[in-house]
């Protein structure tokens, strides 16, 4: 074996594996070269380019993240960062446990990475409740992702305003209570409620309620608003905190104060689950004798009994163009804010 076959070898380098310096030799470049190859500099010959990346595919060349990021100044990493401010009111179920079993955080974490995934950028997904609120914004602004798929819809929450002050890329989920400069996705809610009114009137349904969302998040307005456009604005609404508990204390609630009830919308799938079991405890027959529909189409509209009409949100869709915002963010600083609002759509199934 030559000298020069020997150096081509991998595993030759001071720390046991390939080097820089290999793969220039390998792909007759220079080390700078290849150095703008892996940096993905964009001024360098097509075919400068491939030759590299053959040499780095042949001796199984692995490039240092830390010591590219140094260059780059990117990490390869997005935070998901699920907020709920201080000061915020309380709600009956604690925020990680909301976290954990609200099915619309799954759904949007499966949208963002299938844009992230092929560009090899990272998910990282961060709880932000009050007591650890400032443990998260002291690690965004050290840098250790690029940008931010912000949930944040309390009107209170501060991360959004905070973000921006720091230069921190960021698209938020969801209309921002108060003006920022952010990117944002969102679906039309009001509509979406309005959808669901006009379900329950079509049915015949004369005495309709809604067991609506928190409040102090624009989500929780906004669909109580549409559903009030369309029925009026004294309809009974009991509130809830979009957990399937919160929706079976409402349900209670409701019929014990509104008896005469046949027609609910329930804010989100999950409360709407709740709500049908204590109907049915209650001697309350879904849908002959109280038809309900939810706000998601998740997976508890599927798993509720009877399997739940609902509010079709497309959670992946909205999460994907959230990425793609993102990333075009990352590619130019510079690029103006855009807002993006996906249409809802009625999805008829058994309890309504």
């Amino acid at each position: 074996m030559t000298d020069e076959q020997q150096s081509r070898r991998p595993g030759n380098g001071s720390a046991g594996r390939p080097t820089l310096e290999e793969v220039a030799v390998a792909a007759g470049v220079s080390r700078a070269t290849v150095s703008r190859v892996i940096n993905a500099v964009p001024t360098v010959d097509p075919r400068i380019r491939a030759a590299v990346e053959r040499a780095i595919a042949e001796i199984g060349y692995v490039p240092n993240l830390a010591a590219r990021s140094l260059v780059t100044r990117r990490t390869d990493s997005v935070a998901l960062v699920i907020s709920e401010p201080p000061g915020h009111v309380a709600y009956e179920t604690p925020f990680l446990n909301r976290l954990f079993t609200d099915p619309y955080i799954g759904r949007v974490t499966a949208g963002a990475q299938e844009v992230l995934r092929p560009e090899g950028i990272h998910l990282v997904i961060i709880p932000a409740d009050p007591p650890g609120h400032h443990l998260v914004l002291r690690y965004l602004r050290q840098g250790h992702v690029d940008g931010v798929l912000l949930i944040s819809n309390h009107s209170a929450d501060p991360l959004p305003r905070q973000l921006y002050d720091l230069n921190v890329p960021a698209v938020l989920s969801a209309r921002p209570a108060q003006p920022v400069p952010h990117s944002y996705v969102d679906v039309d809610q009001q509509a979406g409620a309005r959808m669901a009114a006009e379900h329950l009137l079509a049915l015949g349904r004369r005495h309709l309620a809604t067991i609506c969302g928190p409040q102090d998040i624009p989500p929780g307005r906004e669909r109580l608003v549409g559903f009030r456009t369309a029925v009026g604005a004294a309809v009974p609404h009991v509130p809830g905190d979009f957990t399937r508990a919160s929706g079976e204390a409402a349900a209670r609630r409701l019929i014990e104060r509104y008896p005469e009830t046949d027609g609910i919308f329930v804010a989100n799938d999950l409360m709407a689950e709740g709500a049908v079991r204590v109907l049915a405890e209650l001697g309350r027959r879904v849908p002959q004798d109280v038809a309900v529909v939810g706000f998601d189409d998740s997976s508890a509209a599927l798993d509720a009994r009877p399997p739940l009409t609902t509010i079709h949100q497309p959670v992946e869709e909205m999460a994907g163009e959230m990425a793609q915002l993102l990333l075009a963010r990352l590619r130019d600083p510079r690029r103006t804010p855009r807002s993006v609002i996906f249409s809802p759509s009625l999805v008829v199934r058994q309890s309504a």
